[in-house]
């Protein structure tokens, strides 16, 4: 399971299909299974990256009718996003033993896997496909540049589909609306500068395509449950144990 910290990469598993993962996401990256990695917009990508074998391994994962129910990818809830930076933040520091890793590493796989579990879609296998891959295009632009000045009739162009259609099946496939999701992105790639206690959150705000530092404090307190300033104080030991009950708690 990857969960990029900060950048974008995509994973291309098939000719014309891929996917692409910003600090928004999770992917899961199955065992002996081929596939390339590429950089959008050369910017290259963090993440950290749990390891899982066959005894962690959920009993979903081998169903009878031999067909996963997980998709390759997930959005991740805000809880699942502050856990991930903070248990990057403290591996590099090295100040997490090897149980703690261990439980707070198998909150967010459980988590990753919820948010990927596959929605019934009565929709014939290549218009599935067709509508997966414009979708992807539009998260890839959005990922290369998440503090743009996007506009439906923008992403609507590099989706190829018609504003009122990819509207409609944006939120049918992804589960929120395109400015829901820019906006998820624009804070999920401001959250590793916010634990960063040396840079300056007024830069952040503006940095990540919000008009104002009051504007980025109001959306990542309505996102995250708290101010950007408050997240840098809570940032201890004692509330990564917090946050990982929360985390926890919201996962069904």
């Amino acid at each position: 399971m990857v969960l990029p910290l900060s950048g974008v990469f995509s994973k291309h598993d098939a000719p014309g299909r891929h996917i692409i993962a910003t600090p928004s996401h999770a992917v899961l990256v199955a065992a002996n299974t081929p596939y390339r990695i590429g950089f959008p917009g050369g910017i290259g990508d963090r993440a950290l990256t749990l390891r899982f074998g066959e005894d962690l391994a959920p009993d979903q994962f081998h169903p009878r009718g031999g067909t996963t129910p997980f998709a390759s990818n997930g959005l991740l809830p805000a809880g699942a996003m502050v856990l991930r930076n903070l248990l990057g933040a403290r591996l590099e520091r090295a100040q997490a033993d090897d149980f703690e890793i261990e439980t707070i590493g198998l909150d967010l796989l459980n988590v990753s896997l919820q948010s990927m579990r596959k929605e019934a879609l009565p929709l014939r296998q290549s218009a599935h496909a067709r509508r997966t891959q414009a979708l992807e295009r539009v998260k890839e632009a959005v990922a290369v540049a998440p503090s743009d000045k996007w506009s439906i009739a923008k992403l609507a162009t590099v989706a190829n589909l018609s504003p009122f259609h990819l509207c409609h099946v944006f939120r049918q496939m992804v589960g929120a609306s395109i400015y829901d999701y820019v906006l998820h992105e624009r804070l999920a790639h401001s959250l590793d500068a916010v634990l960063d206690c040396g840079s300056d959150l007024t830069a952040i705000a503006l940095d990540a395509g919000f008009s104002s530092h009051s504007h980025f404090t109001a959306r990542f307190r309505g996102f995250f449950g708290c101010t950007p300033a408050a997240l840098r104080r809570a940032a201890t030991a004692a509330q990564v144990a917090e946050l990982r009950k929360i985390v926890t708690a919201r996962r069904h």
